[in-house]
């Protein structure tokens, strides 16, 4: 029935004020995650709630659990889609093309989705790409000799260098070598500096604000460091008979 003198309450039979925002039609698990993790990409996981992620979508909050069974399953999720991002050492790769690969493009991977640094070794029910990820990158290693104790270490080596590395890029307070420049003017203009702090100070105007200079180039040279390391405990592994003890702190090679 029209009620003539309040129009707006004809609208909808049951309904009070303004209509309700209709549901996208035909919403899926993808679409779900993929609007979760751009949201995560702008907010972090902290802004990353039911309630927001059903607003961006345009959706009631209780309609996501139809396709998510928990904001926890849903963090198991956008991680497993960040593993599948990183590109994985090809069949027949040599050990140090592999990890370079592997290293580099996990650590874009991770500066376009700095929420994931904290979650990538937490998750307990890791999913289909995550585990397919750790496997190719230990086969790897172990099809190119590394003992399994070796295999582990360079693993755990590398991961930690890659996260470390991103996490710190990421919170530097500049992108661009102007703003370095900027910044560095302001600590060299604070008086006497230069003599209480000779050290920085020669870092800071001989190395940082060379021409050329880009932090990231840090990143290839200490990666070249560890992999010239593991290189060498590798070969030594080789190098080593079954029956000789081996140095302390070094792994033994495993039984073949």
């Amino acid at each position: 029935m029209v009620d003539h003198r309040h129009p707006e309450r004809s609208a909808m039979p049951g309904t009070v004020g303004a209509p309700r925002r209709r549901a996208r039609p035909g919403l899926t698990r993808d679409q779900i995650l993929a609007a979760a993790i751009r949201l995560a990409d702008h907010t972090g996981t902290a802004g990353l709630t039911m309630r927001a992620l059903a607003k961006d979508l345009g959706v009631e909050a209780m309609s996501l659990y139809h396709h998510i069974a928990s904001k926890d399953a849903l963090l198991d999720a956008m991680v497993d889609h960040v593993f599948s991002e990183i590109s994985l050492p090809e069949t027949g790769t040599g050990w140090r093309d592999g990890m370079l690969q592997r290293a580099h493009s996990a650590r874009a991977t991770l500066r376009d989705h700095p929420w994931a640094l904290g979650l990538m070794a937490s998750r307990s029910t890791p999913g289909p790409a995550t585990l397919r990820h750790h496997d190719a990158v230990l086969g790897c290693l172990r099809h190119n000799g590394f003992s399994l104790p070796l295999a582990a270490r360079a693993v755990a080596l590398l991961d930690s260098y890659i996260y470390g590395f991103v996490l710190q890029e990421n919170g530097l307070p500049f992108a661009s070598a102007e703003e370095l420049a900027t910044i560095a003017d302001g600590i060299l203009a604070t008086p006497a500096i230069a003599e209480e702090y000779p050290h920085l100070t020669e870092l800071i105007t001989e190395h940082a604000l060379k021409p050329g200079y880009a932090y990231s180039d840090e990143f290839d040279h200490g990666l070249d460091l560890i992999l010239d390391g593991l290189e060498r405990q590798r070969l030594a592994s080789e190098d080593r008979p079954a029956s000789s003890p081996a140095p302390r702190g070094t792994p033994r090679p495993s039984a073949s």
